[in-house]
């Protein structure tokens, strides 16, 4: 995270991803580089999501990881002047969360590194969510982007 060039001039998170409304779980992005993109989310206590205390459930946290992995590959198309492909997330084989629930209003950070990427789209990414020093969230998770996602979607070659 040490390339001042790449992180001037972010943009919003809505020019990033193609969520909107309740389903965009990012308010902005924070840091990126070519390995590792930073977001920041605040849960909202009347939220969709929310539980009778306000608090976002932490098993929520995939989705917080997974649309900071889509940020950072939309960074990274648009740092290449690439248009922006759809992806999808596979999986995890481990997601722990050390609390039960994110406290709403509280800003948490999410970080997602790249790990691995090959030439077919499939890449996996180590996440964090932290609020402030502390580490609430961890995984890996696998994702793909395929050269032609409605191809791909209709079982056809890509």
């Amino acid at each position: 995270m040490n390339n001042a060039h790449e992180q001037q001039m972010l943009p919003p998170i809505e020019e990033l991803l193609s969520h909107t409304g309740d389903m965009l779980l990012l308010d902005r992005v924070l840091a990126f580089d070519s390995e590792t993109t930073i977001v920041e989310y605040s849960p909202k206590s009347h939220a969709w999501y929310s539980d009778s205390m306000g608090d976002m459930p932490a098993w929520m946290g995939i989705e917080l990881m997974a649309q900071t992995v889509a940020a950072h590959v939309g960074l990274l198309k648009r740092s290449q002047h690439a248009p922006p492909k759809h992806g999808m997330l596979l999986g995890t084989r481990s997601y722990r969360a050390s609390v039960p629930c994110f406290s709403a209003h509280a800003p948490l950070q999410i970080q997602a590194t790249i790990v691995y990427r090959d030439d077919s789209g499939l890449g996996a990414y180590d996440c964090v969510i932290r609020s402030g020093e502390n580490i609430l969230a961890n995984a890996t998770l696998k994702v793909f982007e395929p050269d032609n996602f409605e191809s791909f979607l209709q079982g056809s070659p890509t």
